[in-house]
């Protein structure tokens, strides 16, 4: 039976068959980009109002390394603008959570603590933290939470976390748009994460494995027609 075949040979059986598929240029830049990513730190997107606004932070996530993100949708249903994320959206993983009332905060919120996040949203409130103030340790996880366009974070959001982070500005406006901010948050963070000589931010050697199944399974042309195969091949 297919279920006494052990996982781990099962899958990785199943990465070097598909891997036929995949030329050595793709495979080493799949390779690259694994070495670099990681879940130490994660985005909370909050009931975002313009599409477009948060399909431009998935593309900057991937491009921070960023595997994760968190979308709270309340009134605001996120739909993925392809034009904007220009393929990003297939190499990260989305997490939605649906309620109004705090509910979806509160469902978000718990998540993130039980897998050890501290929750820090962006606010340019006159209390809170400047990224460049803000100490990065290795034994603490990190969630960034962003408000929508219009209002900021909500209360929910403001009443549950952990501080609250800024970005000093300089001019007559008080905030970037929400994919700048985004950017120059995680390019901080990570950069300050990346000084750690243990490399605590990457992600585990296991991670990594199902993250390079996953990704080689969108890549083959008809891949569960190939894993059919390898299955059947298997448990002959």
């Amino acid at each position: 039976m297919l279920d006494q075949i052990a996982p781990e040979f099962s899958d990785q059986a199943l990465v070097d068959y598909l891997g036929q598929y995949i030329t050595e240029a793709k495979k080493r830049s799949i390779e690259r980009v694994l070495a670099k990513r990681t879940r130490f730190f994660t985005l909370v997107l909050e009931d975002i109002f313009k599409p477009h606004n948060a399909s431009a932070v998935l593309r900057t996530c991937d491009c921070f390394g960023i595997q994760d993100i968190h979308l709270i949708e309340k009134t605001d249903q996120y739909k993925i603008n392809p034009f904007v994320t220009r393929g990003a959206s297939q190499w990260v993983d989305l997490h939605k959570f649906v309620g109004e009332d705090g509910k979806g905060v509160q469902q978000c919120f718990s998540q993130l603590r039980r897998q050890g996040y501290g929750i820090f949203a962006t606010s340019p409130a006159p209390f809170s933290t400047s990224i460049y103030d803000f100490p990065i340790t290795p034994d603490q996880k990190i969630a960034l939470v962003f408000g929508n366009e219009h209002e900021g974070i909500s209360t929910h959001v403001a009443q549950q976390v952990d501080g609250l982070l800024h970005i000093p500005m300089h001019g007559f406006t008080e905030s970037f748009n929400v994919s700048v901010a985004a950017s120059i948050f995680l390019y901080e963070l990570t950069k300050q994460a990346s000084q750690d000589p243990a490399g605590n931010m990457f992600l585990t050697e296991e991670e990594k494995h199902e993250l390079r199944l996953k990704w080689y399974r969108q890549i083959v042309p008809h891949s569960e027609i190939h894993e059919k195969e390898f299955r059947k091949r298997s448990l002959a």
